[in-house]
């Protein structure tokens, strides 16, 4: 039976202005975050931002150099990965090549003391819940990326871990199979409902999977919110340029819209929006009231299945906008974005 998030005023998992270096630089600055039990949350960021260690503090792998981090109200503070009674799922899976499918799943019921009825048992029903079944004797070897990866999720869950840690499963995995496996551990994430913290990269990932997304930009958590929130309501300009909004240039407010600020900084506002919700109009057409209005030329066209990507040129402004009509390169045109697409930041 499908558990919802608990919405218990005290988190189920707790990250108190954690602080984390290494040498003279600081990985992660003041992080705190929580975590409703029952709730999968994303850590949403590029290469280098403290994500992942962030959830390698939770599991126990990394020592902060301040705050603290607790689990149902457990102070973890000083206590080794095997104490916390969490379970990590690696990027690249970590299975033994030597052990089949069974004893891949069974490998923490054994290092607990688990009597081999009991693994066996719980086995069949990780192998059951993962679409696994009959694959109990086969060899790592022998399995899909896909396979592969529901067997170290069956690793995981089998030792009942409070919390799920995963660091970028999936990122090896090709991206059909991504789209399939992502759909597949939501629902069981959900059915399940188990408290699980997932680390990504993938914007679209992050979307999909969680119930709360906290994306972290140069080890501080720039916006913690659901993802519909962080997608249409991003709270700083480096929030709405990672989830997809990286047309950027300065404008000012003319005859009730916007226009480029064309290099004036005086009461110049930064507006972002996303290339899929700016349209164009031939060069001089009208625009609708309240639109920022760009005057430029195709510079690039790259076509994308069932539409174009144009970089389009409007003076010391270049922006990419997508649209279903084809124009050559050098084609005068007027880009339009509505009021409403527009995120306007001081």
């Amino acid at each position: 039976m499908a558990t919802a998030p608990s919405q218990s005023t005290q988190p189920f998992v707790r990250v108190s202005h954690v602080s984390v270096a290494y040498g003279g630089t600081k990985v992660l600055d003041d992080v705190s975050l929580d975590v409703q039990k029952g709730e999968l949350v994303a850590l949403l960021g590029s290469s280098g931002c403290g994500k992942t260690t962030l959830l390698r503090s939770i599991a126990g792998f990394v020592t902060p150099s301040a705050g603290a981090i607790s689990i149902n109200g457990r102070d973890l503070t000083g206590l080794p990965p095997e104490a916390r009674g969490t379970a990590m799922m690696f990027q690249s899976y970590a299975l033994w090549p030597h052990m089949n499918v069974a004893a891949n799943i069974g490998y923490g019921l054994r290092m607990r003391g688990w009597a081999k009825d009991k693994i066996a048992e719980r086995v069949e029903a990780m192998l059951k819940l993962l679409q696994l079944e009959g694959y109990g004797e086969r060899s790592i070897a022998q399995l899909s990326g896909g396979q592969k990866q529901r067997v170290a999720l069956g690793r995981a869950l089998a030792v009942d871990p409070s919390v799920l840690l995963l660091d970028e499963p999936m990122s090896n995995l090709d991206y059909k199979v991504r789209l399939e496996l992502r759909h597949e551990l939501r629902a069981l994430q959900k059915r399940v409902g188990i408290t699980a913290v997932y680390v990504t990269h993938d914007r679209e990932e992050a979307l999909t999977l969680a119930d709360r997304i906290a994306v972290i930009d140069a080890g501080r958590i720039a916006q913690v919110g659901a993802p519909d929130e962080v997608f249409h309501q991003p709270a700083s300009p480096f929030v709405a340029g990672f989830m997809g909004a990286d047309n950027s240039l300065a404008v000012v407010p003319r005859d009730g819209g916007w226009i480029s600020a064309a290099g004036a900084t005086a009461g110049a506002t930064r507006a972002h929006f996303r290339g899929d919700r700016a349209r164009l109009i031939d060069d001089g057409a009208a625009a609708e009231a309240g639109a920022l209005v760009l005057d430029g030329v195709v510079a690039q066209r790259v076509y994308l299945g069932n539409a174009y990507r144009y970089r389009i040129r409007a003076g010391n402004d270049e922006v990419w906008v997508e649209d279903a009509e084809s124009r050559h390169e050098g084609t005068p045109v007027r880009v339009a974005v509505a009021p409403e697409s527009l995120l306007l930041f001081e």
